[in-house]
């Protein structure tokens, strides 16, 4: 059994992602491969976009059982976007079963333009990085999606510099999250210091300490730390200890 979605009008545009079959068939730029799945990136009609196909859920009962990671993708980003939080554009979604078991998959989103991920920038040492006024934008963006998230009991699980996007209008967009999901309680709090562990441990060397602060406050929206917040900010820092 498929099941694939899509809303494409253009007759180019639906040769190319209108079924699962046709996106498997696509030849494009490869830009990441595993044993599970490829990202690979086209451009048709002077727009790019990025395809990602799997053909494996996992090994042994993970062909059966839970969410393949194609499906949490697309429906992280859906709930992304009911949250009003900035992320890539879903161009057409869906898998295939036989006997119950997970075949293949693929979730096609379009470029994000002009956009580039943080951990590139820190990469190549960007000024804008070194721009109070930038850093001051993008930081409460950040903030403000990221507190979104976990008031939904939702954590990312993977919220690195990487999956964060720039535009030239100093515009973040969240990406690629298939492992993100629910938690609740201690595992929730746990998963909400690894997401902000996870940002911290690039903007530590990037940032100074008062942008730091200042993105957690803008997270927690006050004007000073509890005593809670303080207990919280010691876990951030701690959580890589020994891992780096």
């Amino acid at each position: 059994m498929t099941a694939w979605r899509h809303d494409l009008q253009d007759p180019q545009l639906l040769a190319a992602f209108g079924t699962l079959e046709a996106v498997f068939a696509l030849e494009g730029e490869r830009l990441t491969k595993d044993p599970l799945s490829e990202v690979i990136r086209v451009e048709l009609l002077g727009v790019r976009y990025y395809v990602k196909r799997y053909w494996g859920a996992g090994k042994g009962l993970r062909r059966y059982l839970g969410r393949p990671r194609v499906k949490a993708e697309w429906q992280n980003l859906k709930l992304f976007a009911k949250w009003g939080i900035p992320t890539a554009p879903i161009v057409a979604h869906g898998l295939e079963r036989r006997g119950g078991a997970f075949v293949r998959g693929a979730l096609v989103t379009r470029e994000l333009e002009g956009t580039l991920d943080l951990a590139e920038m820190a990469n190549r040492r960007d000024p804008r990085l070194a721009d109070a006024r930038w850093v001051e934008c993008v930081s409460r963006q950040l903030a403000d999606g990221t507190r979104a998230l976990h008031d939904h009991h939702f954590t990312h699980n993977d919220l690195k510099w990487r999956n964060l996007l720039v535009n030239e209008k100093a515009e973040l967009f969240f990406i690629d999250c298939p492992t993100g999901s629910f938690w609740w309680g201690p595992l929730l709090r746990y998963r909400i210091v690894k997401d902000l562990a996870c940002l911290d441990k690039v903007a530590k060397y990037h940032l100074s300490r008062t942008q730091r602060l200042r993105f957690y406050l803008q997270y927690r929206e006050r004007s000073r730390l509890s005593r809670d917040d303080k207990q919280r900010v010691l876990q951030i820092l701690k959580f890589f200890e020994g891992r780096e």
